[in-house]
């Protein structure tokens, strides 16, 4: 079911009016947004481009389990006509992490310049929003990328997600990349924490419109939850179909247990890498999972790489014997057959 962005209305009508700068006619504009794990980045993310619908959105974010150069253009570049683009074939082939790149190498700010001409071929005319998922887990050059891209007047809301620095892969090169964006005139600059007692109280009323919940209730869900927007989302879920006393009845699995103060926080897993996890957890190859999900083999270990790099496991084995530890299955999602 769909969640109402409650505790989040200030921070979407503040990202509106960002947006309405661009629209006017103002150059690159940064709008970043930092949180833990399932406090609602994304969602918000989601939101405004529902609400605004530009034109072009241009969407990117580290693809590997091992951050590789150029990763959020990579990610930008796959599956679209590159032929129109004004890149030398064989740059191009680097930025777009093609497997048939050429020997000769280009120099980092040759490739720099390269990738900021392709974006900026991209976006056209605009206005248009650039998306940066998860900058705390990008490679340096997709970094120096953003940076410069907000420096430009591309016509252009850079929205950026990221977990906070102590988080990233480098730390202080997130720190700073951070920095960099806010520093620019105009930028916006929201940290999403988690939701009051108030609003776990509005969320479930929204759900059980002809059974509002209790303030006792609302306290024991908040509680449980630890006020996590994905944590709430994926409890209303598992209590579908039941009344809201099964809000504090149904046993939480693993993955949505509030972190204890001393533990990393759960990783943030999309629904498909839910699923990936729950087949892996079968102890099912990749083609297998392929097959039960109807995608290719390529994207089933896209899918394996994220959640390597999302969990800090090793391998996936190890993924898979943290599934086993949190009950997650391939028969919890009725998409999964075999």
């Amino acid at each position: 079911m769909a969640v109402p962005m409650v505790g989040r209305a200030a921070a979407l009508d503040e990202l509106r009016q960002a947006w309405q700068r661009v629209d006017g006619g103002g150059g690159c504009l940064p709008a970043v947004l930092t949180g833990e794990p399932g406090t609602g980045k994304s969602a918000l993310v989601g939101a405004l481009l529902r609400d605004v619908r530009p034109g072009t959105v241009l969407t990117g974010a580290a693809r590997l389990h091992s951050p590789a150069p150029y990763d959020w253009l990579a990610a930008v570049l796959a599956g679209r006509d590159t032929g129109a683009l004004p890149v030398p074939p064989d740059a191009l082939a680097w930025l777009a992490q093609r497997p048939d790149v050429p020997r000769e190498r280009y120099t980092p700010e040759a490739l720099l310049r390269l990738a900021v001409a392709a974006v900026r071929a991209l976006v056209g005319a605009g206005p248009a929003v650039l998306v940066v998922e998860d900058l705390h887990a990008l490679d340096p050059a997709s970094l120096n990328l953003v940076g410069e891209l907000a420096a430009t007047d591309l016509p252009t809301l850079l929205l950026v997600t990221s977990r906070p620095p102590d988080a990233a892969e480098s730390p202080q090169l997130a720190a700073r990349s951070l920095a960099r964006l806010s520093g620019v005139p105009g930028a916006v600059r929201q940290h999403l924490g988690a939701l009051e007692a108030g609003h776990v109280a509005q969320i479930i009323a929204h759900a059980y419109p002809d059974a509002p919940p209790s303030a006792q209730l609302a306290s024991a869900v908040w509680q449980r939850t630890g006020g996590n927007p994905y944590r709430l989302t994926e409890l209303l879920a598992m209590a579908a179909g039941r009344g809201p006393q099964a809000l504090v009845d149904e046993p939480l699995p693993g993955y949505l247990q509030p972190a204890a103060p001393d533990q990393a926080p759960e990783p943030e897993l999309t629904a498909r890498e839910r699923e990936v996890l729950g087949c892996l957890a079968e102890g099912m190859s990749n083609k297998q999972i392929a097959r039960a999900l109807e995608i290719s083999v390529r994207t089933v270990t896209v899918h394996v790489s994220n959640l390597l790099r999302k969990t800090g496991a090793s391998s996936r084995t190890e993924v898979a014997l943290r599934a086993v530890r949190a009950g997650t299955r391939a028969d919890r999602h009725p998409s999964v057959h075999r």
